[in-house]
């Protein structure tokens, strides 16, 4: 909290006296203090697949945005969940070629020796070296159960939207319901959740899928849950168990 006056330019740039009982920075000051956040190409790189296309004379180009890390030519690179490995002969956006990719960038990449039958949307491109993507054997999610007209019990399979990824999960087990607000536990293993509950589930994707914890990939971490036409929940992944290649 700090007090200025923009009309008298009180406390903005230099301290005032007529807000004497304040002893915090000016809103310059304050300003000065906030760190920059740690920006996401720190992180290994994970692109999750939009499209491919196969391009005349240049061969197969995977079309994506960087969520995390970057992605540079000559990078051999991963995609999950198959755990195909080829090397990037190059990166284009809007139509330049790009010696490196930054999170936030829309690019098409082209890949050495890959069909376009061998990849698709909702795969994820990763560093090879550098935490590959894997495939999710299965993952608790925290959700918040928004807009279903019964009760969501064990077995409930509906589809998650997740980066863009479209797959039936299966919600396995329902581990705890808590309370949306203060996340306190409310009761151990529930028959069910309805509409307005929240709770923690073990989800098990019923075909290969790649996600990750909120905490350490945040797009790659939440989702939406469809069914009859309309998103009946929403969550975050807290865990994630992979399967061993």
């Amino acid at each position: 909290f700090v007090p200025i006056s923009g009309f008298e330019g009180d406390n903005m740039i230099e301290r005032s006296t007529n807000l004497d009982w304040y002893k915090g920075p000016t809103l310059l000051e304050a300003l000065d203090l906030i760190q920059e956040p740690k920006r996401p190409s720190d992180k290994p790189l994970r692109l999750p697949l939009q499209d491919v296309y196969k391009i005349g004379g240049i061969g197969t180009v995977p079309v994506g945005r960087v969520e995390t890390g970057t992605l540079k030519p000559g990078m051999v690179v991963t995609f999950g969940p198959s755990g195909l490995t080829t090397e990037v002969k190059s990166v284009e956006m809007h139509h330049e070629a790009l010696q490196e990719a930054l999170p936030g960038d829309n690019v098409g990449f082209n890949v050495k020796n890959v069909a376009v039958k061998d990849l698709k949307r909702g795969y994820v491109a990763s560093n090879s070296k550098d935490d590959p993507a894997k495939e999710a054997a299965n993952f608790t999610s925290q959700v918040i159960i928004m807009n279903h007209p019964g009760q969501i019990g064990n077995g409930y399979a509906p589809v998650l939207d997740c980066h863009t990824s479209h797959i039936a999960v299966k919600f396995a087990e329902i581990l705890t319901e808590i309370d949306r607000r203060s996340g306190k536990e409310l009761e151990k293993e529930p028959k069910f959740l309805k509409s307005g509950d929240a709770g923690f589930v073990k989800m098990i994707p019923t075909k290969p899928m790649v996600v990750e914890t909120f905490s350490q990939y945040p797009p790659l971490g939440r989702f939406a849950v469809r069914d009859m036409r309309q998103t009946v929940a929403v969550g975050v992944i807290k865990s994630v168990e992979k399967k061993d290649p």
